[in-house]
């Protein structure tokens, strides 16, 4: 029998002193706008957030948030209110093919929206993609950007789109770039336990990479409250771990803790031979200006204690 989801983990210490509670707005309140809401909520903070269908805003009504139902490429900018009262701005909606980011087409009203609001800072969730293959080498924020597919050159645009808006406004701006998200109901046991053994072309791709940075969502959000405790315009961090491994590895670590416990979750033997089809070394992702400027020590500094954090938690429901 598959275990159940893992219960939501306590909010993990911060890298430093919080600031006092105000208003965030999360844009596309998915599994990372929802565990980052999660916790500003419980120290106080008012959240807003926007989700795609009333289904989703029910539940984060529940939560305790004022939610949205809002499409950024049909919805009317001046229906979104919470731009006007906001003091935080988290960005987490992914570039639309065809589109790129639906909220920077609205460019100048959105400026403007936000000029004479409260906001105070903002922080776009990007991805290391846009670093493209890097043969391996290691790569920092200062390494050129060389996105390659049609959704890492979007995520750039994106990037250069956001900073570009808030040139002009006083107020702290940051790119994070995430490496593969993962977390409690979302991870390698977890696709292990729900039987999926199907590969999308993106996870085949991803299947050949000898190097891949991931990021444990409780680390993003220790990087998005650090950032909030500093002054600085147009800052860029990667949000990665300290283990660039091979996706093989970490499926094959989640499959080794599964089969002690539950033996009958059998892995897909096709990934059996996923080290002979790896085809591109892509790079190593660098985060070391997260740790030296914003004074981050990362929870889960390797997938091999990200796992057993989540994996632990399950053993803990079934007791």
């Amino acid at each position: 029998m598959a275990p159940g989801l893992a219960p939501k983990p306590p909010p993990p210490p911060m890298a430093r002193p919080p600031t006092n509670p105000g208003h965030m707005l999360v844009l596309g309140t998915g599994f990372v706008g929802r565990y980052v809401s999660e916790r500003l909520l419980s120290q106080g903070w008012r959240v807003s957030g926007t989700c795609t269908s009333a289904a989703k805003k029910m539940e984060l009504e529940k939560l305790g948030m004022s939610a949205s139902v809002f499409d950024a490429t049909r919805s009317n900018l001046a229906d979104l209110h919470a731009l006007e009262d906001a003091t935080h701005l988290l960005i987490s909606i992914p570039p639309i093919p065809g589109v790129g980011d639906p909220f920077l087409s609205s460019h100048a009203d959105l400026q403007r929206t936000l000029a004479d609001g409260n906001l105070q800072w903002l922080c776009y969730l990007s991805s290391t993609s846009v670093y493209g293959d890097c043969g391996g080498a290691w790569v920092d924020e200062d390494h050129v950007v060389n996105p390659e597919s049609e959704s890492a050159k979007l995520r750039y645009a994106a990037e250069e789109g956001w900073l570009d808006l808030v040139d002009e406004l006083d107020l702290s701006a940051f790119i994070l770039r995430l490496g593969g998200i993962y977390g409690p109901g979302r991870s390698a046991l977890d696709t292990i336990a729900k039987g999926n053994k199907s590969l999308s072309s993106r996870q085949k791709l991803r299947e050949s990479k000898q190097f891949t940075a991931r990021i444990h969502v409780a680390d993003i959000y220790q990087a998005i409250r650090a950032s909030m405790s500093i002054k600085s315009a147009r800052k860029i961090y990667n949000v990665v771990d300290d283990d660039p491994a091979p996706r093989a590895d970490v499926f094959a670590f989640a499959q080794s803790l599964i089969e002690r416990r539950y033996p009958d979750l059998a892995m897909d033997p096709a990934r059996s031979n996923i080290h002979d089809r790896i085809i591109a070394a892509e790079k190593r992702v660098s985060n070391e200006r997260l740790k030296q400027e914003l004074g981050v020590r990362l929870l889960y500094p390797s997938y091999r204690s990200g796992l057993q954090s989540i994996f632990d938690s399950w053993l803990t429901v079934k007791k």
